[in-house]
């Protein structure tokens, strides 16, 4: 079949892309992620980004129009200025933008764009944004808590669009249009509300204000006995002492040993002197009283017997714009010892060891995961769930209607949940509670932060609930969306549809292990609502797509199940895509690794998900990087050498492919590859970000045969392939070297030897005869020092500050990249272009060479020159449109001012 090339099989603004996925990791309010948690999201800007390169034409794709590169590239470049704005999350609302985006689509697909799919639907990121573009979604996922929560961004709100509030005291608030959720979103926070006033007058007492203040949370501490029997201390495991970090408003515990009466006491004290360690770690526990030291062995047995006991250290109220501590005393401790309520989740945790640490403690069930206080707050909470319920159709709200309000308060209950358990803890930096997923674990949590769910600070109800509210409030409530409980291994018949997923990764997250955590508290509020998603006791575990081998029985046995479902899963998305497009799938680049018995290699998750791609039928015509780790200031771009996840792009292979030799793969790649290259660097690709991206093009050779056959007869692994792929970029990148004067290649050269450092006069000649220029030219050049027989590179901060190009009489591509680093980092982006006018087309060569220094430094491990040469190409965009407008001429040549 033919095709038109979609953008993202060609170029993407990468760079514009990353930083604002990355900047998005710190906006919480109104963020799809404050629904509900979910794991391992992908940044919205990137799932954005993505749907809609692969939806539009590249400009090649279109010759009629776009009879020449130059045009082309001119196209791509609008193109990627509706991406820049696109991927802006202050746009996510902007209907202006966004139908600029949708019209592009709707022209490249004829008015008739296909329906956006995703199998692994996770978080819901890829189908809301699929949504945001005005493009039917679909979502699916084996687990039913991604499952409702995916509803709740794309499948409930459309249906309520533009209704204002039903709740009694909606027609006092202002007239005016309700649009998309805002009305179902203002009902959600009125009825949360009300649950909120409700739990307090029934449950209240049980929270009692200290010293007149109300209480943000309460402080315990886990406790064993000592085993020395001189001391038999009540001794209690604390990870740190500290309470508030702040400076000038710290505080922290001072442990107090009674001897006599075998306990220890706690004061509250301000200002610095707080212990650097605390009485537990990894390696196991001290006693405060003796000073014995008890092996953690030690201290598991005892809480595996049932002697691990609670000690309440302080009570934190809230005061004046600050917190206000307070010593343990006996009416909060009296409050806190209620009776455990009926009906609590007695199910077990699950046997996974590297996820899951409390099991290895005596906290084998869910619903020790909670205090007795807790627990009666989180069943008082569900019920009134259903109440909630009932009063909606009581103010004359439907049964529909009733339904999604109740599915939004009881996903509040979920996350009230994450805030309210024995599993959160005190942070003492920003003196507050913090979620019970901090990461992708539940490890032991030795002093928890009991939260108060009726004060005004971290962890209470209306808090919780008012980010979801939020959320809610700026999802797009646009068109048809469909969200179904469905295993992806297994047959999927939705034909016709453009495939973009986040598959799991390998053994990275264990989602079913974790979810139960939410899912016992959603079943108890809404299973009479969802009775076919919550018909089971706990989340799904046997077809969960994972490597666990705590499942499957050992590491060989997790790993052939894992790549066998993911095969079948690929299978059944290339049957259903719409050949028209690409397949787009989300990889996390960095995973475990398992040894390769005999090749002394590894084979990661990543190899196994393309070898799973290819065995398939997928031929990968692209792979971008990812990155969300990004610190801020495009200066710093590309600290982290590895992105957070690859993008792979996916066609469906010819089933007339041919096979290949490794000689017909090796010679293919060779003619092939540099065109790509070149387009990814006039694409403006981060250094960074080369290699991976690389991987695309040359996986493309690689997967447009059927198979490569080894020498030996044996097919080509893809693993053998990626290591071809970037021997053949290396050579690439090494032959451009002829676009560079000869000073620059001995620089080259030199650089790739010695660095910095001082080489021999001997060296320096030699290379110097073998790149057709001499070391006193070089000198004269002013690229580098002679003193006797040593020789060496000017570092950039020696480089002559009076240096002017248009009045150099041996000018080099070296000196130009080296001085616009120079300009950059002192000056900014408007010194660098002040330089690039003087030196013209020299900047461009000035650039490539950039890229070659890059590699050169990455393989050295020399991380902080190699920024500067990432830092230069991530800035040139700036640079270059600054050098061709009207800003004030700077000229670098001191001298001359």
């Amino acid at each position: 079949m033919t095709y038109k090339r979609k953008l993202i099989e060609v170029a993407l603004p990468l760079e514009a892309i990353n930083r604002e996925s990355a900047r998005e990791k710190s906006i919480r309010h109104g963020h799809p992620s404050t629904l509900h948690l979910w794991w391992a999201r992908r940044p919205l800007a990137a799932c954005r980004a993505i749907v809609f390169a692969s939806l539009v034409d590249d400009p090649s794709s279109l010759p009629e129009q776009f009879p020449t590169a130059e045009a082309q590239d001119a196209e791509r470049q609008r193109l990627f200025r509706i991406i820049e704005d696109l991927v802006r999350w202050e746009n996510t609302t902007n209907e202006s933008v966004l139908d600029a985006a949708r019209a592009e689509i709707l022209r490249s697909c004829g008015g008739h764009p296909p329906p956006i799919y995703d199998p692994f639907c996770g978080g819901g990121s890829i189908p809301l944004e699929a949504q945001r573009l005005g493009l039917e979604a679909h979502g699916s996922d084996l687990n039913p808590v991604a499952v409702l929560i995916t509803k709740a961004l794309i499948e409930i709100p459309p249906k309520f669009a533009g209704n204002p509030p039903i709740h009694p005291d909606g027609g006092r608030l202002a007239t005016g249009t309700w649009k998309g959720a805002q009305g179902l979103a203002e009902d959600v926070r009125y009825y949360g509300k009300w649950m909120s006033d409700e739990a307090e007058r029934r449950i209240g007492h049980l929270y009692p204000a200290i010293e007149g203040r109300t209480v943000i949370a309460w402080i315990w501490g886990r406790t064993i006995t000592c085993p020395n029997p001189a001391c038999g201390t009540t001794m209690p495991l604390l990870n740190s002492f500290a309470l508030s970090r702040r400076i000038g408003r710290e505080a922290w515990l001072e442990p107090i040993s009674d001897r006599r009466r075998r306990v220890v006491d706690f004061k509250v004290r301000s200002g610095p002197g707080c212990p650097t360690a605390g009485s537990v770690g990894r390696s196991g526990a001290l006693c405060i009283a003796c000073g014995t030291a008890i092996p953690l062995s030690a201290v598991r047995m005892e809480a595996k017997a049932g002697r691990m006991g609670v000690q309440l250290l302080c009570t934190i109220g809230e005061g004046n714009r600050r917190r206000v501590y307070f010593d343990a005393d006996e009416e909060q401790l009296r409050a806190a010892q209620v009776e455990r309520p009926q009906g609590i989740p007695e199910t077990e945790l699950p046997h996974n060891p590297r996820a899951f640490t409390t099991p290895n403690y005596g906290i084998t069930r869910h619903w020790q995961l909670f205090t007795d206080r807790q627990l009666v707050a989180m069943t008082v909470f569900c019920g009134l769930v259903g109440e909630a319920r009932t009063r909606i159709l009581n103010d004359g709200g439907s049964e529909d209607y009733a339904d999604a309000v109740a599915t939004y308060l009881g996903l509040g209950i979920g996350r009230l949940a994450n805030r309210c358990s024995s599993q959160c803890f005190w942070d003492a930096g920003g003196e507050g509670v913090m979620q019970v997923f901090a990461r992708n674990a539940l490890p032991m949590v030795w002093v928890y932060a009991e939260a108060n769910p009726f004060s005004e600070s971290s962890g209470n109800f209306t808090g919780q609930i008012g980010y979801l509210v939020e959320a809610l409030a700026r999802t797009p409530a646009y068109g048809q969306a469909v969200v179904q409980q469905v295993d992806a291994a297994a047959l999927i018949e939705r034909p016709g549809v453009a495939v973009a997923t986040d598959p799991p990764y390998y053994d990275n997250v264990p989602y079913a292990d974790l979810s139960d955590f939410f899912y016992i508290w959603l079943r108890r509020c809404l299973a009479r609502i969802y009775p076919e998603l919550f018909s089971t006791l706990l989340v799904p575990k046997a077809q969960e797509l994972i490597a666990e081998p705590s499942r499957q029985g050992s590491w060989p046995a997790a790993a052939a199940f894992f790549e066998a479902g993911l095969r079948s899963a690929f299978e059944n998305l290339l049957a259903v895509q719409d050949e028209s497009f690409p397949l787009t799938v989300f990889y996390a680049f960095k995973q475990s690794e398992d040894t390769d018995d005999g090749a002394g290699r590894v084979s990661t998750g990543w190899e196994t998900m393309l070898q799973g791609l290819l065995d398939a039928g997928a031929s990968i015509t692209g792979t971008w990087p990812v990155r969300t780790e990004q610190p801020g200031g495009l200066r710093e771009v590309g600290r982290a050498a590895l992105a957070s996840s690859i993008v792979l792009v996916c066609r469906k292979r010819l089933t007339t492919a041919p096979l290949a030799t490794r000689k017909e793969f090796v010679g293919a790649l060779r003619s092939e590859l540099p065109i790509a290259l070149h387009q990814l660097q006039a694409g403006n690709i981060a250094p960074v970000d080369l290699a991976q991206a690389s991987i695309g093009p040359g996986m493309a050779v690689y997967s447009q045969y059927a198979r490569v056959i080894e020498a030996d007869g044996s097919i080509m692994k893809v693993r053998a392939a990626l290591g071809i792929i970037n021997q053949v970029l290396d050579e690439i990148l090494s032959e451009q070297d002829g676009d560079f004067d000869a000073d620059t290649r001995w620089a080259l050269a030199w650089f790739d030897e010695a660095g910095m450092e001082s080489g021999s006069f001997g060296k320096a000649e030699t290379l110097s005869k073998a790149k057709n220029t001499a070391v006193n030219g070089l000198v004269q050049a002013g690229i580098i020092e002679q003193r006797g027989n040593k020789v060496r590179l000017f570092a950039r901060a020696e480089l002559d500050e009076s240096w002017n190009p248009t009045l150099d009489t041996r000018l080099t591509v070296w000196e130009v990249a080296q001085h616009l680093i120079l300009a950059l980092e002192t000056g900014g982006e408007s010194e660098a272009a002040d330089l690039l006018r003087q030196v013209g087309e020299l900047g461009q060569t000035a650039k490539e060479l950039a890229y070659r220094l890059y590699v050169i430094c990455e393989h050295k491990k020399w991380t902080k020159e190699a920024l500067a040469y990432n830092a230069l190409v991530v800035a040139w965009p700036e640079i270059s449109r600054l050098a061709a407008g009207e800003s004030t001429f700077r000229t670098v040549q001191k001298g001359m001012l």
